[in-house]
């Protein structure tokens, strides 16, 4: 039984090889303009929040960096140990648009939050702010794998499990104090656990016979989907939010990965195969639907909260490369938004609903990116000092 909860487990995990692709490097990917493009000058009173606020901007697709012209002008001063004043200006003039005082957990965190209401206050097009998002992410250590966190740019980053163990597939709660995670910590087979953020301490959230994997939080936090083999095959279950009352959706000989709920939490969008590919089912239950990609192999759903009518997944192209796709609910069309010459997985919308975090690799590492899902841009967020990470999810702050 054993053996065949390890061989359901490898399949859940979508059977990508962990380096599908060899030669390239990783890095910066610029291969378009957003022809709507604001033109900005930021700059803030201190050096540390100066490069802070000119990395996050430089991320975001809807901006263009000047240093001249008529163009908003986006000020941050630090206003004491956790507070920093943005004041945001318009032309030639000095036009007032804004001035607040924005309090975080830190000064870098009130950068970011306050760098959050200047997108606000100047994207034009009504997108929400995503620099003061927290990701948590897996560091590879190669027999081990551990949970750590950190701000979007991969500041304030530290290792939030000490299991010397494989852990996979983190997921946030809603309210952002505790993370779901699987590890094959205490059993040796793959486990659900439940982490404290603040204390670092974990319980067992779920641990059934067989593969017991891939949980993830609705919106509201009252409900977890996962993936469990107990019965036979894997299939979708839904528990409360303390692993209780645990309740099978799906049956089927088909297997079935990675459940991530809707906007809404009244669905699921989940992987099965043959393929595979993505199906769409009430957390009610009832026969799945499938999504026409287009792709012969789409997996790894994430769903917009941002815009409720979008899906990135991992889908694979010609040459078998692997790369993010966004499947539209409205038009039922996936169109692949990733370009880059290595593999693009594991996407993980951020809250305007037009950037998403993904992990970029190759045959020699992987590193987290932001990438513009309108131009197919991307950015290497995370820090060289980690090694390779992989794996993140994005928590909405």
């Amino acid at each position: 039984m054993k053996l065949i909860s390890r061989i359901f487990f490898l399949i859940a995990l979508l059977g990508v090889p962990v380096w599908a692709q060899r030669g390239s490097s990783i890095g910066d990917v610029v291969v378009g303009i957003d022809k709507n493009t604001v033109l900005i000058r930021v700059s803030a009173n201190t050096s540390e929040l100066n490069d802070l606020a000119l990395q996050a901007f430089a991320s975001h697709g809807r901006y263009k960096l000047v240093a001249s012209g008529q163009a908003f002008d986006i000020k941050f001063t630090a206003a004491g140990a956790t507070q920093v004043r943005v004041d945001i200006t318009k032309g030639a003039a000095g036009t007032p648009v804004a001035s607040e005082v924005v309090t975080g957990t830190s000064a870098r965190n009130a950068l970011l939050r306050a760098a959050d209401v200047a997108v606000v206050k100047t994207n034009g097009v009504g997108l929400k702010g995503f620099f003061a998002s927290k990701v948590a992410f897996i560091r590879d250590q190669g027999r081990v794998k551990e949970v750590c966190v950190a701000d979007l740019f991969f500041g304030e980053a530290k290792q939030i499990t000490h299991d010397k163990a494989l852990a996979l597939m983190p997921r946030w709660s809603p309210d952002g104090a505790k993370i779901i995670y699987t590890s094959f910590y205490k059993s040796g087979f793959p486990d659900i656990f439940l982490l404290d953020v603040a204390s670092g301490r974990h319980e067992t959230f779920v641990s059934f016979r067989g593969t017991n994997q891939g949980a993830r939080f609705s919106p509201n936090g009252q409900q977890v989907a996962m993936v469990l083999s107990g019965e036979g095959t894997p299939e979708i279950y839904l528990s409360n939010g303390q692993g209780r009352q645990v309740a099978r959706k799906t049956r089927s000989d088909a297997v079935k990965s990675s459940p991530c709920f809707s906007p809404d939490g009244g669905r699921l969008v989940f992987t099965m195969e043959p393929g595979p590919q993505l199906y769409l089912m009430s957390t009610a239950g009832g026969s799945p639907q499938r999504l026409v990609t287009g792709f012969r192999y789409a997996a790894e759903a994430d769903w917009s909260r941002g815009n409720p009518q979008k899906i990135a997944c991992t889908v694979r192209v010609d040459g078998g490369k692997y790369q993010i796709a966004v499947y539209d609910l409205a038009t039922g069309k996936a169109e692949v938004v990733s370009k880059a010459s290595f593999d693009g997985v594991e996407a993980s919308w951020l809250p305007d609903g037009r950037h998403l975090v993904y992990t970029a690799r190759d045959r020699n590492s992987s590193v987290l990116s932001i990438l513009d899902t309108e131009t197919g841009n991307s950015r290497r967020i995370s820090v060289a000092s980690l090694g390779p990470v992989a794996q993140a999810s994005v928590l909405a702050q």
